[in-house]
């Protein structure tokens, strides 16, 4: 079994090590970031037959193609786009190095990561009806790969579904879904944990909080789920918890770097942006939590400020809920990029 991992992990890393194209480099500018990410996204669209670019692309205006993304196994959820396990090794590589242009190193290993995780419970028994591994990921583009007009690359499966918005210089994650399970496993002689700096990030945020602190910031129900989670677009919830204008400027520094884990799997040009703007608004950015405050726990967490909404949410399915994340990324003021189509 591991040895199939290692060998999905290396295809899938070998987009990264590919050369100095810069592919993911966070040295480039945003907008240098965007054209070697179209020009990627290009190369792959010409590796493929006439029918594989037809499942490919679909038009930018496509609201069902846009919304049809899910944290849910094939067998549950139908996507449409191209099936990984159905593209020969050179083309997903390919498809990988669009990733790794438009996303930092870090937030790619990040997608590695929670793909290799859910390449681990492909052995795992589930009658056949659900399917797992890194063949049961699909890519998509909406609109055509371009440097300066928008335009979106989709890219999911089971724990991931990132939903990258494109135009020019500019660039948005929102809304992603990035989880894990399991959430700590053992590869090559090393313990990987895709979203454990978040984890980690967040602990020692809540306890750094004095005691009157503390009580507005955990809440007194108990949350199991995401609650803007996939299909829940145009919805909001009502701020709950500690608002950062009751934080120390060092507090507020810790719930900025915990934010960063989901800015920064972006290109850093795009991701320092849009970190920019959260740090704007921090004063107005709640921090909410649910649940023990000891790490190693199982306990929900939630970042919400006028642009960006975070949510994080171990799942009571199994003997053991830290080991199955699920995590949202949202901006209430551009969805899919919205900003820019509306132009």
């Amino acid at each position: 079994m591991h040895t199939r991992i290692a060998v999905a992990s290396a295809l899938f890393l070998a987009a990264v090590c590919s050369g100095p194209e810069s592919f993911g480099q966070g040295s480039l500018g945003a907008g240098k970031a965007t054209a070697e990410t179209a020009a990627a996204a290009k190369k792959f669209m010409g590796s493929l037959e006439e029918g594989q670019r037809g499942k490919l692309v679909f038009d930018i205006k496509d609201d069902a193609q846009r919304k049809r993304w899910s944290n849910l196994p094939t067998g549950i959820f139908k996507r449409e786009g191209l099936r990984m396990g159905d593209l020969t090794a050179a083309q997903r590589e390919g498809a990988m190095k669009v990733l790794a242009a438009a996303l930092s190193p870090e937030g790619y290993q990040k997608v590695v990561e929670i793909v290799t995780g859910d390449e681990m419970l492909r052995n795992g028994d589930s009658g056949g009806r659900l399917m797992f591994g890194r063949d049961e990921y699909y890519i998509s583009f909406m609109g055509q790969p371009s440097a300066t007009e928008p335009w979106m690359i989709q890219f999911g499966g089971h724990h991931l579904a990132l939903n990258i918005s494109l135009a020019g210089d500019q660039g948005t994650l929102a809304p992603s879904h990035t989880g894990a399970q399991p959430s700590m496993y053992q590869f090559e002689g090393k313990t990987v944990r895709p979203l454990g700096r978040e984890n980690d990030k967040a602990f020692a945020l809540v306890n750094a909080l004095d005691e009157g602190q503390r009580k507005q910031a955990v809440l007194g129900a108990q949350m199991h789920d995401l609650v803007l989670g996939p299909g829940r677009e145009g919805q909001t919830i009502q701020p709950e918890g500690i608002k950062g204008s009751a934080l120390t400027e060092k507090q507020r520094g810790m719930m900025l770097d915990l934010v960063s884990e989901w800015t920064s799997i972006m290109n850093e040009s795009v991701a320092k942006a849009k970190l920019e703007d959260v740090k704007q608004h921090l004063s107005e950015t709640w921090f909410a939590w649910s649940g023990p405050t000891e790490n190693g726990s199982a306990a929900y967490f939630r970042v919400q400020g006028p642009t960006v909404i975070i949510e994080y949410a171990p799942q009571r399915m199994g003997a053991n809920p830290t080991q199955h994340i699920h995590t949202i990324y949202r901006d209430p003021t551009n969805e899919y990029g919205s900003r820019w189509l509306a132009h």
